[in-house]
């Protein structure tokens, strides 16, 4: 009788955690399906020209999403290029070289950073980071200011800022991960790269490689937050629908037109327009978390 009510306990158990598991995937499906419903006027107006052309004028109803796609990819992968170094050598600090009595503080130093509201990034962005870059690019050599990279007026906001903030605002969540992959390590790979004799240095390689699949999942974490970051950004990048390698030129991102605009828009082609830049978001997002 007792095996019986075991048997049964098990098998709610497992149908129980198993339809939980499948909400997650309906939720996942239904929000896609959402998106390219509402999608469908612009996908039959503009096809695939969509995201190839440049042009985004509400008025004359004549929408490109290449600027948001173009300003959202670069930022996010300049900002990772950046906050993974940073994010690592956080990691690897607080997980193999910190003393005892200073990992609790730094551990709850991080994390803050991660509580911290999107829009209180963005206000300080306004007025910290926007004067920096601003006197970064009028101190620039005439000889760098040639360069397409680095072309540009002097306004402060733009791709720079916007970078950089996100690079704030990537580093807790890639370190965090990072150093609770590092702390799975276990003890005992440490202890037998010591005894062959390793140096700190070398055993922390060999962390490293035992780590490296968590490592780079923490890496995409940090790579999914930035692309779907707003309210800062937003504050921060100068909102201009323009394509430009300069990092000091005004541009956008998909989460900051839609910010801007959705309240804002008065025709439905506008409002579709919007929600298939929502639908490119979630596509590039969930491409990028599948590799």
């Amino acid at each position: 009788m007792r095996r019986r009510r075991a048997g049964i306990s098990d098998v709610l158990f497992g149908e129980g955690t198993a339809l939980f598991a499948l909400i997650l995937v309906i939720i996942v499906v239904s929000i896609g399906g959402v998106l390219f419903y509402q999608s469908l006027p612009t996908i039959r107006e503009f096809g695939l020209n969509f995201w190839r052309t440049k042009t985004w004028d509400p008025i004359a109803e004549n929408f490109g999403a290449f600027p948001f796609i173009w300003g959202t990819l670069y930022s996010s992968f300049l900002a990772l290029l950046i906050a993974t170094p940073i994010s690592l050598g956080v990691a690897i600090f607080i997980s193999e070289l910190c003393p005892y009595w200073l990992r609790s503080p730094l551990i709850f130093l991080t994390e803050l950073l991660a509580a911290v509201p999107s829009i209180v990034y963005g206000m300080w962005g306004i007025f910290v980071l926007i004067p920096f870059v601003r006197d970064v690019q009028s101190n620039f050599p005439d000889s760098l200011r040639v360069l397409p990279i680095f072309s540009g007026r002097g306004y402060g906001v733009g791709m720079m800022s916007a970078v950089l903030i996100l690079v704030i605002m990537v580093i807790p969540f890639t370190s965090s991960v990072a150093r609770e992959v590092l702390k799975a390590v276990p003890v005992a790979q440490r202890e037998t790269a010591y005894s062959l004799g390793a140096t700190r240095w070398e055993v922390t390689k060999v962390v490293l490689h035992y780590a490296r699949v968590g490592i780079v999942g923490a890496v995409i974490l940090g790579l999914g937050r930035a692309l779907g970051e707003t309210m800062a950004v937003t504050m921060v990048i100068g909102n201009q629908p323009n394509a430009s390698w300069s990092l000091f030129a005004p541009q956008y991102t998909m989460a900051a037109a839609i910010a801007n605009e959705l309240v804002e828009a008065t025709t439905p082609l506008h409002v579709s327009a919007l929600i298939e830049i929502g639908l490119v978001l979630f596509i590039i997002t969930f491409f990028i978390n599948v590799l």
